[in-house]
């Protein structure tokens, strides 16, 4: 008798253990899979959805989005993503197809192509083009995270009061880091407030901030450039006695340092004032992986560069 109830006791709790090993796979198996391209929009995900989705970022330290081709892991992996957030206005230039073909079945959304009109800077040159670096304005960038969370509240409804609760504690962040920002360009003498890079891709931050900006490229850095280029931004360094330049983690030094030998033929001196993060964030579990730690490792290389 004592051996029939040992066994039974045993078998029950053998059931619920794995009963609740089941429950907690399954409740790792039914957190929806949330697939971003660039390192910005993962980490709004995150900051809005907190644990409750899996986020998975395509596009790593040091990674144009620009030139991206998705590979075959790709593939696999935003055909098991539940939800699908990209930038848009032409940032992934060579996966928009990809995209369009996947919105048939899934919840895809171009955060940036769902922006007002008024709010998107174009390509002086070419009015058809919209500049897609929106991150780079705190406030345009709060707008596109709006998307994020409209998205969010849909497709997981049963927590859209915490989605709604964690955005305004992100937002009050982003608000901080605005101010912040404004405080260190400040420190700048408004004749050195000039930012040139490699690529037009802080045109958003100098808006936003009152900085002068200046790209050899153009939006894209699939835009190519040439010996009257370098020599344009060489004659404007040398015309407002330009002291510091920038590269980019994600971008070639090649351009710039052409530039510098430029100026150096002419006589005039210039230094790189250090790298900034464009397109892409710096590695993940360090500060500047995320969207604030980028923003701030920026403005401080800035300011500390040129004032």
């Amino acid at each position: 008798m004592k051996k029939w109830i040992l066994l039974i006791f045993t078998a029950v709790l053998f059931i619920a253990g794995c009963s609740n090993k089941t429950d907690e796979s399954m409740g790792k198996e039914h957190k929806p899979l949330v697939v971003t391209t660039t390192g910005q929009i993962a980490d709004a995900v995150k900051e809005i959805a907190g644990d409750h989705v899996i986020v998975k970022s395509l596009m790593g330290p040091g990674v144009d989005p620009h030139l991206y081709k998705a590979t075959q892991g790709d593939l696999q992996t935003l055909e098991e993503a539940d939800i699908i957030f990209y930038n848009g206005l032409e940032l992934e230039g060579k996966m928009s197809d990809i995209f369009e073909k996947m919105k048939v079945e899934k919840t895809v959304h171009a955060i940036g192509d769902a922006l007002p009109k008024d709010k998107v800077l174009r390509n002086e040159l070419h009015p058809e083009l919209s500049d897609p670096h929106i991150w780079f304005d705190v406030e345009v960038w709060q707008l596109a995270v709006k998307e994020i969370t409209k998205t969010l509240v849909v497709e997981i409804p049963n927590s859209q009061d915490e989605f709604l609760k964690n955005e305004k504690v992100y937002f009050q962040k982003l608000n901080d880091l605005s101010v912040w920002t404004d405080q260190r360009i400040s420190e700048i003498p408004e004749k050195q407030r000039v930012l040139v890079t490699a690529h037009d891709a802080f045109n958003y931050f100098g808006r936003s901030h009152g900085m002068e900006v200046r790209g050899l490229q153009g939006l894209s850095t699939d835009s190519e450039y040439g010996i009257k280029d370098i020599q344009n931004i060489v004659d404007f360094l040398v015309d407002q006695n330009i002291k510091a330049v920038f590269i980019e983690s994600s971008v070639s030094d090649k351009a710039m340092k052409a530039v510098i030998e430029g100026a150096k033929e002419k006589g005039h001196s210039i230094q790189i004032g250090g790298e900034l993060f464009s397109d892409a964030m710096g590695a993940e579990g360090t500060e500047e992986g995320t969207y604030i730690g980028m923003y701030k490792h920026n403005v401080n290389t800035i300011v500390d560069s040129l004032k």
